[in-house]
C-alpha cells in the first residue's frame, strides 16, 4: 500500500535544488524514510535524474554504522558524487546516529567533529542537494538551524492525519474515525489486522524505540522507571492543565516517589524534543500575554498515548482534543490553549474574576481562531458551557465550536460557526467556511 504524503512530497519538490539543506524532521517511524527514499525517490527518477545520482544512507540501520562516525560519513558520501557534471541527490537518514568524535588532526581534546562539519562541508559542493532527517529537535535546532542559519530549510513530518488515514483505510469508511481515535495514524498501523497486533506495536515503539532513544541520548542510568510513570500520568491527563510542580506533587501523592520539578521539567523537554510530546502554553486571550505557571501537552500521536495505558482510558473528548490539536499543528499553525478572564459577583455579591477556558487559540500570519473541541452541544447547558467563553472574546476573529456529532455546518446569533470534526479533518477549507 503506498500513502501518498502529499503535502511533504510537494514541499521537498517546491525546495529542491534550492542550495539548502532540507532537515525533515519527526518523531520516529512517522514515514521520514519513506517520504526520502520511496516518494521522493520515484519522483526524482520520473524527473529524469538517474539511480546512481541519488545517494542514500540510512543510519539507524546496522550495516551503516561505521557511517556513525562523522569522518567515515563524509568519506563515503563523496565518494560516491563521481562527476562534476552530474546533479546528485544525498539522502542521509536519522543524522543523530553521527557521533561527536575528537578531530584527529589537532591536539586538542576539545577540538570535536560532528554531522554538522559532514553537512557544512557537504552543503558547498555545487552539484549536491542535501536531504537530512531527524529525530530529536533540540539536537537539530540548536545545531543545525543555528549554524546554518539561512541555509537550511525544516519540513516536519507528522503521523497520517485523519484525512490520509480516511484514504487508506480499507474497511468500512464508518469506522474509520473509530480506529483512528483508538490506533492513531503511525503508518505501520494500517498493514496490521488485529487489536493485539496494532497495541504490541504501539508499546513496542515506545519502550524499544522512543524511550531507549531518549535513556541513550541524555546517559539517564537511574530513571528510566521513573520516565514510564511519567508518561503514563501524561497520558492519563491529556488536555488538562500540569506542570513540573503539579506533577511531582503527583509523584509523592501516587507513588511514594520525590522528584524534583527541576528534574520533571528535563525529562518533559526530552519528550517534547523526540517529537512524541507536544507542549501548548496558556495564553491570556485579553491581556494579550502568556501565562507560565500551567501548560497542556499533547501526543503527537493518539495511539502511541492509548497503548501507553493499555487502551484504558478512552474518553473520546480528550483524544479528540488531541487529535484537533495535532491536525492545526501539521496545517502549519501555532496552537495555545486560551483563558478568558471577565469580573462577576458571587452569591454573596461579592466581585471574583473567574476564568474561562479556549480550548485552542489559533495563529498564523494575520490569520486567528478561536476553536472549542466538544463531543456534542445538543444540551441547551452544553451547548452555553462550550460557547461562553467565546462569546466573552471582544474581537471579531472566527470563533468555532468542532462537535462530534455529524452535522451540517451552521452559526449561532453570535456568529460562532459548528461543524462536525469529520468535515473539519477532511476538508482543510473547513476552517474558512
Amino acid at each position: 500500500m503506498e500513502l501518498a504524503r502529499k503535502q511533504y512530497l510537494d514541499q521537498l519538490i517546491k525546495k529542491k535544488d534550492n542550495g539548502r539543506v532540507k532537515i525533515i524532521t519527526g518523531i520516529r517511524r512517522c514515514g521520514k524514510s519513506y517520504l526520502l527514499f520511496e516518494l521522493y525517490t520515484k519522483y526524482l527518477l520520473t524527473q529524469g535524474i538517474r539511480e546512481d545520482q541519488i545517494i542514500g544512507l540510512a543510519l539507524d540501520e546496522l550495516p551503516n554504522a561505521r557511517y556513525r562516525n562523522p569522518m567515515e560519513l563524509d568519506q563515503y558520501i563523496r565518494s560516491k558524487i563521481t562527476d562534476q557534471s552530474k546533479r546528485y541527490y544525498v539522502f542521509i537518514d536519522e543524522i543523530q546516529f553521527v557521533s561527536e568524535i575528537q578531530n584527529p588532526y589537532i591536539d586538542d581534546p576539545d577540538a570535536r567533529l560532528t554531522f554538522i562539519d559532514v553537512v557544512l562541508g557537504l552543503i558547498k559542493i555545487k552539484n549536491a542537494d542535501i536531504y537530512v532527517t531527524g529525530s530529536n529537535s533540540k539536537m537539530l535546532f540548536s545545531d543545525i538551524l543555528t549554524q546554518f542559519r539561512d541555509r537550511g530549510d525544516e519540513i516536519r513530518v507528522y503521523p497520517l492525519s485523519y484525512a490520509e488515514f480516511y484514504d487508506a483505510y480499507k474497511e468500512d469508511k464508518r469506522h474509520a474515525w473509530r480506529d483512528y481515535y483508538t490506533y492513531g495514524g503511525m503508518p505501520v498501523v494500517l498493514s496490521l489486522d488485529t487489536h493485539e497486533e496494532k497495541s504490541k506495536y504501539l508499546h513496542e515503539l515506545f519502550t524499544k524505540t522512543y524511550l531507549k532513544d531518549v535513556v541513550e541520548r541524555h546517559r539517564i542510568v537511574n530513571d528510566t522507571e521513573v520516565l514510564e510513570d511519567l508518561l503514563n500520568i501524561l497520558s492519563s491527563a491529556i488536555g488538562s492543565f500540569t506542570n513540573p510542580t503539579k506533577l511531582s506533587n503527583t509523584f509523592v501523592s501516587e507513588k511514594q516517589i520525590k522528584i524534583a520539578p527541576a528534574t520533571i521539567e528535563h525529562y518533559l523537554s526530552y519528550f517534547v524534543d523526540a517529537f512524541f510530546l507536544q507542549k501548548a502554553e496558556r495564553y491570556n486571550v485579553k491581556r494579550k500575554k502568556y501565562m507560565k505557571t500551567l501548560q497542556k501537552y499533547y501526543f503527537a500521536d493518539v495511539g502511541l498515548r492509548n497503548a501507553r495505558i493499555g487502551f484504558r482510558q478512552q474518553e473520546e473528548t480528550h483524544i479528540m482534543e488531541n487529535i484537533i490539536f495535532n491536525d492545526l499543528k501539521r496545517r502549519g499553525f501555532d496552537v495555545d490553549v486560551g483563558v478568558v478572564e471577565y469580573n462577576c459577583t458571587d452569591r454573596i455579591g461579592k466581585k471574583i474574576r473567574k476564568n474561562l477556558e479556549v480550548d485552542f487559540v489559533v495563529n498564523r500570519g494575520n490569520q486567528r481562531y478561536y476553536i472549542q473541541s466538544a463531543l456534542t452541544v445538543a444540551e441547551p447547558k452544553k451547548m452555553n458551557q462550550e460557547t461562553e467563553s467565546l462569546k466573552r472574546i471582544p474581537d471579531s476573529f472566527k470563533k468555532m465550536v468542532i462537535v462530534k456529532d455529524d452535522i451540517h455546518p451552521w452559526r449561532d446569533e453570535h456568529g460562532i460557526l459548528f461543524l462536525s470534526v469529520e468535515q473539519f479533518l477532511l476538508d482543510e477549507n473547513a476552517i474558512d467556511l
